[in-house]
């Protein structure tokens, strides 16, 4: 690989793509890379593009990806890129949470796993970038802002639903601090902005509640989006 000033990479599900945000440049991991200044005019100029004009982005998140996904798809890619990374973003975890969506003790079996994978990924990862100081990795947000009302969500009831979240967020925070990954607390920028602002089953990408964080129940919408970068942001300032 040759080497790059910078060059960003965003790795992962949904959380990090551009497809519920309203298209290409909208979604968080593209905000970080280069802000929509029309949307979010006080984050004119604190992005990567800015600070370094020459800086190189690629996305290689995609839409509904597991820990599977991230091993067998996503990681390939990343060490066949003809440019080294320099700076790598990691959203995982909650599309594997969701497949035992109502069975907790299935759940808490599923967040061990999603811990494992995520322990044997960042140290590939970090050898790649010959560092592990540029990794962050983010939680996972509770579209129901913990009041687990699966009903009002279109979703069977799940009562466990925000405390098995909460664990999988400490299983991910314990890899970061092990590896000396940084953790973009997503969940937190996220609190506040599911049920407890609005329908976060709307399918609009932009809705006129910009309190509003989600669509189609458990994507970032626009403003979402900006909620993620903020989450990346400050994990890596």
């Amino acid at each position: 690989m040759a080497q790059s000033p910078t060059h960003y990479v965003a790795l992962g599900d949904s959380i990090s793509i551009d497809d519920y945000a309203g298209g290409p440049g909208r979604g968080g991991a593209s905000l970080l890379f280069a802000n929509r200044d029309e949307d979010f005019p006080d984050w004119r100029g604190r992005d990567l593009r800015s600070g370094e004009p020459g800086a190189m982005f690629s996305l290689l998140a995609t839409d509904g990806a597991t820990t599977t996904t991230l091993l067998d798809v996503q990681l390939p890619r990343l060490a066949a890129l003809p440019v080294r990374p320099t700076l790598v973003t990691l959203t995982i975890g909650g599309n594997d949470l969701l497949r035992s969506y109502g069975n907790t003790g299935a759940a808490r079996d599923v967040i061990t796993r999603v811990q494992a994978a995520v322990s044997r990924v960042l140290p590939e990862i970090a050898d790649l970038l010959g560092r592990s100081d540029r990794i962050v990795l983010g939680t996972v947000y509770d579209p129901s802002d913990g009041t687990a009302d699966a009903a009002r969500l279109g979703l069977p009831p799940w009562p466990d639903g925000p405390a098995v979240i909460g664990e999988l967020n400490e299983a991910l925070q314990e890899v970061a601090v092990r590896q000396g990954v940084a953790v973009a607390d997503i969940a937190g920028n996220f609190h506040g902005h599911g049920l407890l602002a609005g329908d976060p089953a709307r399918r609009e990408a932009r809705p006129a509640e910009q309190d509003l964080w989600f669509c189609n129940v458990i994507e970032p919408n626009a403003w979402g989006a900006g909620g993620v970068r903020q989450a990346f942001w400050s994990a890596i300032h």
